[in-house]
């Protein structure tokens, strides 16, 4: 009786376990595994507890996507806010953030559920929309062609590790790959003499 008056006290900590339970059942077993059923057991919530919060299932599942982008976008902000350079600012913290995927070291469970997500159309759009309004909110700084050409180089990168052979295997060269394409950032970066590109 004290646990579910305790729940009902802090309906953002069940929501929290609620998402966390799905992200985890996610990444061991793929999006399919994120069942109503096996998300309130693991939470040790009822259905209707999860209901309550999630009214479908792919209410839950986009939830987890929605935190995954949220993640996302507050480790690129972090990256942003060290980098004293406007120009390329947000497509060095992209590059920098896509290549450090935890999924290109630490195995196929990332690759499956990135996999998922691309599958899934209203995933994708929702990744699809977040990138856009990115795009849009960094145009001033990041709007040009070659920006875009590094950007696209570090997704086809990413997408390459996506779907290697072997997900375990080490992949030494990234790190150099993630330094030649931010290196690129600088290459056509407006200067204070011209006002324009150099």
């Amino acid at each position: 009786m004290a646990t579910a008056y305790h729940r009902k006290k802090q309906p953002e900590l069940v929501r929290r376990t609620l998402l966390d339970c799905a992200a985890k059942l996610a990444l061991e077993q793929g999006l399919a595994a994120v069942t109503v059923q096996a998300v309130s057991l693991a939470a040790g919530v009822t259905k209707g507890a999860l209901f309550h919060h999630f009214p479908s299932k792919q209410a839950l599942v986009e939830g987890v996507v929605a935190d995954l982008i949220a993640q996302l976008d507050a480790d690129i902000d972090a990256a942003m806010a060290k980098d004293p350079l406007p120009y390329g600012r947000y497509t060095r913290a992209y590059v920098d953030i896509t290549l450090h995927d935890p999924m290109m070291i630490e195995g196929s469970q990332w690759a499956a559920l990135h996999i998922s997500i691309l599958a899934e159309p209203a995933l994708r759009r929702m990744v699809s929309d977040w990138f856009a309004e990115r795009l849009h909110r960094h145009r001033d700084t990041d709007g040009d062609a070659d920006l875009e050409f590094v950007r696209l180089a570090a997704d086809g990168a990413w997408i390459a590790y996506l779907v290697r052979e072997k997900p375990t295997d080490p992949v030494p060269e990234l790190g150099a790959l993630r330094k030649r394409l931010i290196a690129m950032t600088h290459a056509g970066r407006p200067g204070p003499a011209d006002g324009g590109r150099t």
